[in-house]
């Protein structure tokens, strides 16, 4: 099974120093990160998700004829920025567990059929293991943490 722990960490810790941030610090640009961070973990759940329902893969979810268009996250404002972060990563780290339980937890990418139909191992050909999208989202927590918070 997938820890998913390292990420809850992250975007957890983001997501108090955001709460206990001053207006100040949000307003020069701190929510903004934030909010943009919140938005891609958001996408890459739903896309993890659709995946999983509709059996494509991670890359092409919500491209598919009859799938359901992404949804955005709204900005509802500088003082909530970082509960909508700490929803949306948790939310990641969900899909993530599950897409490792469902794919059995093997670790490594694994070639597959990509939007073009072919297989190969350049692109989005290339359909990313969930512990390497771990990885990922977790850099991105910590990139936009030390941007938004210097």
């Amino acid at each position: 099974m997938l820890d998913t722990s390292p990420l809850t960490a992250a975007v957890e810790r983001f997501a108090d120093r955001l709460r206990a941030a001053p207006q100040s610090r949000l307003q020069q640009g701190a929510a903004e990160v934030a909010l943009d961070l919140a938005r891609e973990l958001s996408l890459r759940a739903q896309r993890l998700e659709a995946a999983a329902a509709g059996g494509g893969d991670a890359g092409d979810a919500g491209e598919a004829a009859g799938a359901a268009p992404a949804r955005t996250m709204p900005d509802a404002g500088i003082f909530v920025v970082g509960d909508q972060l700490a929803v949306a990563g948790l939310d990641l780290a969900e899909a993530l567990y599950a897409a490792a339980a469902g794919s059995g937890g093997s670790p490594g990418a694994t070639d597959a059929p990509g939007p073009s139909g072919a297989s190969g191992a350049s692109g989005r050909d290339v359909v990313k293991a969930p512990s390497e999208m771990l990885d990922e989202a977790v850099r991105l927590v910590d990139q936009a943490e030390a941007g938004a918070l210097r």
